[in-house]
């Protein structure tokens, strides 16, 4: 059986004519993904096709890690629309970059998130990052500092220090992920943030936050009131 074209639905079932009417939010994941993808194959929609990707890596968060020969695997993808999503990815880390370095970092804490979310979200090793901040909490830098395996990294308070001190920091954001999808800061968690705040207490940088970031969850020591 053939699939309706797109082009034969109603309009407003159409995703790029609902896009524009009702606005981005009002899509589903699939039908985004379909405007990416803008065409499908033969007998299948885009639509249809964005469903069988998500259906294959399970959401969006594993499709945008998957690695480029397991997204050319799929019948209808190959190596020009993995590069294009990588670039729509790319895109997106750098403007919420920009939104950050445009203001007061806890003024627009969703910013914040959303980077920390999309620059961290499925990764397969851990990843400890910092945000450094000046005394009026604007972003100086943010850097990733310290790679480890599937289960945990090691991370050196001395470095972190002479980073900050290397930006001339006042105030340090850090954050890191857990690829194995649970985002509860662990027992180590909290002994590293707290021995972090003492080692930068002494040169007189204020750590406002550290963030888990693990599947669909950030989870913030501030809001959690552990920090």
């Amino acid at each position: 059986m053939n699939a309706v074209a797109i082009t034969d639905w109603p309009a407003g079932e159409r995703p790029r004519e609902k896009l524009l009417e009702r606005g981005a939010a009002a899509l589903s994941d699939a039908e985004l993904l379909a405007i990416f993808l803008r065409t499908g194959v033969k007998g299948k929609s885009a639509v249809d096709l964005a469903r069988e990707l998500l259906a294959r890596f399970g959401n969006l968060t594993q499709l945008f890690a998957a690695a480029e020969k397991d997204f050319c695997e799929i019948h209808g993808m190959g190596q020009a629309k993995y590069v294009q999503l990588q670039a729509v990815l790319e895109m997106a880390r750098r403007a919420l970059k920009e939104e950050m370095h445009c203001g007061d970092a806890l003024n627009s804490p969703g910013a914040v998130r959303s980077y920390l979310q999309l620059l961290l979200r499925g990764r397969g090793q851990e990843v400890f990052m910092a945000i450094f901040l000046d005394a009026q909490h604007r972003v100086i830098a943010s850097e990733e500092l310290f790679h480890g395996t599937l289960a945990q990294t090691s991370v050196y308070p001395r470095e972190v220090v002479k980073r900050a001190l290397h930006h001339n920091a006042a105030a340090v954001i850090f954050a890191h992920n857990h690829p194995s999808g649970a985002a509860e800061p662990s027992q180590s968690d909290r002994l590293l943030t707290d021995a972090l705040k003492q080692a930068l207490a002494l040169v007189d940088v204020r750590v406002l936050d550290h963030f888990i970031v693990a599947g669909a969850g950030c989870l913030s020591f501030a809001e959690r009131g552990i920090l």
